[in-house]
């Protein structure tokens, strides 16, 4: 019985231009259940290989018109991973060396004993096997160095509010579970470090955590990176590759963007939740794993829901456990935290020489809308650092916070100071009558009914000139 590597059973192409021995091979191949295709020229060999994608290749070193060894190189060019054995009458030790050093697995001199044969192809499988659980293993410990690196690039959840403390009580008393979770937030707000924070607190933190971004990818291209391919599934598919889920086996997969993911890819992934196993694209062997399951969205999930665009059960799947992260502006006590926490890591990062915030740049920092969230505050104070001439970042620094619209007129879950509001709110009304003066000056005065003289000290406050 054949050797069944990568999920299915082993596909061999035989190129021979001597009928007798063509079927003699493919008779004793087919005993030992393999599947076998026979050609009898180069020519034939490429076109088959091209459309059914052999894992092995038996071929004469004599072929009508074509050298095997020749052969041979061109066909691991096109397949790096395809194993090759050559078969001749003239076997010599310069030939014998010629082929191994092209990629051949072996080199057997004609007459052939079936037997031998046999287990030269079921050792070549073997060989071919081994290798690909070590493929695995190595994508296993690149994911799991870069689990790693990220825990200690991205730092953990920097904030002291109130609401952060919600969000810390919560990563606290669900991290030991396996259930799934659905985390809520405006981008930039760090729902990937709620996710990790999980992880490193979970009886999984050993296992791989890996990442998908449902939103940057195609639905084709998402269900291959989600449950993998075999070889020769699509075109392009030289080699069989394992899918995130398979690759976050005891882990967890991190789904960001789910709310982006196409109907069809909802009803695959709803049976991993609940049947936790699936096949790959192109293959029919069932896989099966332990993943725990944590999704994101920046969207409103259940309007989604009640228009159709996500399915309910998946929904209900992925909704076990809920956490909200808030957004910068409903946390702003945290922004001077962040702040220096930015411009230590930051200072490191990009060589800079250490720089402080004065009270005037913390007040603006403060004020800001922070449309970006944390994100955007990140960015600001790289920003800042790299303008400052100094060893402090002042309000000149920021300037460039000032000239963009505000986010925090929009009613947030909590109070605002009033003055704050009051000013942010002035601020949306001159904008907005600028832009209906098309820039002019006296008209947007008009229009505000206020004097110019008075509307130039607002627009020079705002830093709108």
């Amino acid at each position: 019985m054949c050797l069944k590597g990568l999920g299915e059973v082993g596909k061999i192409l035989v190129v021979e231009d001597n009928e007798i021995l063509r079927d003699a091979i493919v008779e004793i191949l087919e005993e030992e259940n393999y599947r076998v295709r026979a050609v009898a020229s180069a020519e034939e060999a490429f076109e088959a290989a091209a459309r059914e994608m052999p894992e092995l290749v038996l071929t004469d070193l004599r072929l009508p018109g074509a050298n095997g060894v020749q052969v041979l190189k061109d066909l691991k060019a096109k397949d790096p991973f395809l194993e090759v054995i050559l078969l001749t009458a003239f076997g010599t030790v310069e030939t014998a060396v010629e082929a191994m050093r092209a990629g051949a697995f072996d080199f057997l001199t004609k007459p052939v004993r079936m037997d031998h044969l046999a287990t030269k192809v079921h050792q070549a499988f073997q060989v071919r096997s081994d290798r690909t659980a070590l493929v695995r293993e190595r994508e296993r410990r690149v994911y799991l160095e870069q689990e790693v690196r990220d825990a200690f690039n991205e730092g953990q959840i920097i904030g002291r509010s109130a609401v952060m403390q919600n969000v810390y009580r919560t990563i606290e008393k669900v991290a030991a579970s396996s259930s799934s979770v659905l985390i809520t937030g405006e981008s930039g707000t760090g729902k990937e470090l709620v996710a990790r924070a999980i992880h490193m607190r979970s009886s999984r933190s050993e296992a791989p955590f890996v990442r998908v971004n449902c939103g940057a990818l195609a639905e084709g291209v998402l269900e291959s990176e989600l449950f993998g391919h075999v070889r020769g599934a699509f075109t392009g598919a030289v080699k069989q590759r394992r899918g995130r889920f398979e690759l976050a086996h005891k882990g967890i997969l991190f789904l960001d963007e789910i709310a982006d993911i196409s109907p069809a890819v909802q009803v695959k992934l709803l049976r991993v939740l609940q049947e936790k196993e699936f096949e790959q694209v192109g293959g029919e062997q069932t896989i099966k794993v332990d993943v725990r399951v944590i999704a994101a969205t920046n969207r409103d999930l259940e309007n989604d829901l009640s228009e159709g665009r996500f399915r309910e059960d998946l929904f209900y799947r992925l909704h076990v456990i809920p956490i909200h992260v808030p957004p910068l502006r409903e946390r702003r006590a945290d922004i001077p935290l962040l702040a220096e926490h930015f411009i230590k890591s930051l200072s490191d990062e990009i060589q800079a020489h250490p720089v402080q915030l004065t009270s005037e740049a913390i007040n603006i920092l403060t004020h800001y809308g922070w449309p970006g969230n944390v994100r955007e505050l990140e960015n600001a104070i790289e920003r800042a650092i790299v303008l400052c001439d100094g060893n402090q970042i002042d309000e000149g620094d920021l300037a460039f916070l000032s000239a963009k619209p505000s986010a925090s007129v929009r009613l947030p879950a909590g109070l605002l100071p009033l003055n704050q509001a009051l000013n942010d709110l002035e601020k949306a009304l001159i904008e907005r009558a600028m832009e209906q003066a098309s820039g002019v000056k006296t008209d947007a005065a008009k229009l505000l009914e206020i004097k110019p003289s008075a509307l130039y000290y607002k627009l020079e406050k705002y830093g709108l000139l």
